[in-house]
């Protein structure tokens, strides 16, 4: 009789055990490319999915160069899922590679795109940006910048969730739902927060990656190099981005998480201009406030206020 017990309780352990795994392996396997597509699926996803990062927080993924590991979880995934306009340039090779057949979701899929050219500084809704379709080749993929096309994001993602799983459609309409509640009003307190910048203000970042962002939220952004940080700037580069630097409103310069420091660092140098801090703009943070997408843009939203409102607009909030 105590051995009868002893087996059931054994048995009952071994269930246990087992029961996360079993749970795991019913959930939707969501491959993603970068971490910022990440936190958005698990967001619309919630418990039904798993995602695995190809690149991970505080990584670059211009420069990310896919793994033969990376393959298989392509191959094993019910749904993958990259930001597209050529973000990743790894991607399309990495899925032909991968024989993955599932639903593929282009993130960033009827967005409106901006034009963007290296060293180009973007004006607030600047007439000059050329909206125009997915498919060019110097098109500014950094969407995720603008709240304002949170539902996009987010209704791209919803709609291959429910390609996938179909079973749990009601569950993922109903994260969604609230996922762009929480992204309207983060949007709202960002407007509210950068509004008391000056609007001739500009900075300079690592890599022109901000320019959904100067266009939403009213600030001028210049970079010394392009769309990726695969590029390095020329000597002359350098001395024309001095000479706007002196010409123009420049009150801050922005480190970014997941770039090197060097560039801005010797323009830092050169013109006496301040490091305001680090912004995030490809990659969330590894912890903290800036490890989801909308904490990290607050947080983004925070560090500009506190490099560049005029003096006395802190008072008037308190």
């Amino acid at each position: 009789m105590q051995s009868m017990k002893l087996f059931a309780a054994l048995l009952g352990v071994s269930a246990m055990i087992a029961l996360p795994a079993a749970l795991a392996a019913e959930r939707v396997q969501v491959v993603t490319s970068f971490s910022i597509l990440a936190d958005m699926i698990d967001n619309v996803g919630g418990e039904h999915v798993e995602v695995t990062s190809l690149v991970g927080p505080d990584s670059d993924a211009h420069v990310y160069s896919p793994r033969p590991t990376d393959a298989r979880a392509l191959a094993d995934a019910d749904l993958v899922v990259f930001n597209g306009l050529q973000f990743e340039g790894w991607m399309d090779r990495l899925v032909d590679a991968s024989d993955y057949d599932g639903p593929l979701v282009i993130a960033s899929d009827g967005i409106g795109t901006l034009a963007s050219f290296p060293g180009q500084e973007h004006d607030d809704h600047d007439d000059d940006h050329d909206h125009d379709d997915q498919a060019h080749g110097d098109a500014d993929p950094h969407g995720w910048q603008d709240l304002g096309l949170g539902n996009v994001y987010v209704g791209n993602i919803l709609d291959g969730l429910i390609e996938a799983d179909p079973g749990n459609e009601t569950a993922y309409r109903e994260n969604a739902e609230r996922y762009i509640n929480e992204i309207t009003a983060t949007d709202a307190e960002i407007r509210e927060l950068l509004g008391e910048i000056p609007s001739d203000t500009s900075v300079i970042t690592g890599h022109d990656s901000f320019g959904y962002f100067a266009s939403a939220y009213g600030l001028r952004f210049l970079s010394p190099v392009g769309l990726s940080t695969e590029a390095e700037p020329s000597a002359a580069d350098m001395a024309q981005l001095i000479d706007v630097i002196r010409d123009q409103n420049v009150q801050a310069l922005f480190h970014e998480n997941m770039t090197s420091p060097a560039i801005l660092d010797q323009l830092a140098e050169e013109t006496r201009l301040p490091i305001a801090g680090t912004l995030h703009a490809d990659a969330l943070a590894s912890e903290g406030e800036a490890s989801t997408w909308l904490g990290m843009m607050r947080y983004n939203a925070r560090v500009l206020h506190g490099a560049l409102a005029e003096p006395g607009d802190d008072e008037d909030r308190d």
